[in-house]
């Protein structure tokens, strides 16, 4: 298994901060910045193969890569992503779509949070066992939700039926944290489902793409992280709450 991050976006929201950086490479704890502490939670599971897709700035992760690697113990591999400034990350995790067979653990490149949700993925991947649901989503099932979440619905044996924005909060089982677990059996049909989402419509989402992949008949579980603090960074005020929280990460 290895390593995948999602870091191309232009995160338009994040400017000035944003103007010469990927988002991933903004600073939360000194010089730690939010792609450090994927690389290094990611690491610290074993995973040590890590994939990064890049778009906006590409040059400057490419740049620090060789530094990221000495210091987090992985080897990067990055993946272009052209078309990040117009197109949405669904287009951004189909390009990556070469290395789903030999397992990922996807985390978002504007996300903080602690190792354990890196640790309840893998931990839902092996109780599943090989028969198991070939996507598993990090899912934060304690938060109140609103309306800006990217919401989950289960269907009567725990698996996912809805992921979306657009929903009544108080009918969602909790919000997708932007961590996923896609094992090798899901590879084809994930790629799949992704550039079916991206032709329909480039602006989608990956997780658009895990809607189609579920309306397909595909099996995605979910695995709650608890009560941990987390947060993805859009804005300004995120980014502050990010600071707050990698000081204990």
């Amino acid at each position: 298994m290895i390593g995948m991050v999602l870091a191309a976006g232009a995160s338009r929201r994040l400017r000035p901060d944003t103007d010469a950086l990927p988002k991933a490479l903004l600073p939360v704890a000194g010089e730690t910045t939010i792609l450090d502490i994927a690389l290094r939670n990611l690491s610290a599971v074993g995973l040590r193969d890590v994939v990064v897709v890049v778009g906006h700035a590409a040059s400057v992760i490419g740049d620090r890569a060789g530094d990221m690697q000495r210091r987090h113990g992985v080897t990067l591999h990055l993946v272009h992503n052209e078309r990040a400034l117009d197109w949405n990350n669904a287009y951004s995790l189909w390009l990556a779509r070469e290395y789903f067979a030999r397992g990922v653990l996807l985390v978002n490149g504007d996300t903080v949070h602690p190792v354990s949700v890196e640790k309840a993925l893998l931990a839902a991947a092996g109780a599943s066992g090989q028969a198991g649901p070939g996507v598993i989503l990090a899912v934060d099932d304690v938060k109140q939700l609103a309306d800006e979440e990217m919401k989950v619905v289960l269907d009567s044996r725990g698996l996912l039926a809805r992921i979306t924005k657009q929903m009544d909060p108080a009918q969602a089982y909790g919000e997708y944290i932007g961590a996923t677990l896609i094992g090798a059996a899901a590879a084809v049909p994930l790629a799949s489902a992704l550039e079916a989402t991206w032709r329909r419509d480039p602006g989608l989402y990956y997780e658009d793409g895990y809607q189609e992949l579920a309306d397909r008949g595909g099996e995605i579980a979910v695995a709650p992280i608890g009560a941990v603090e987390w947060v993805e960074v859009d804005n300004h005020d995120d980014l502050r709450r990010a600071r707050e929280i990698a000081v204990r990460c």
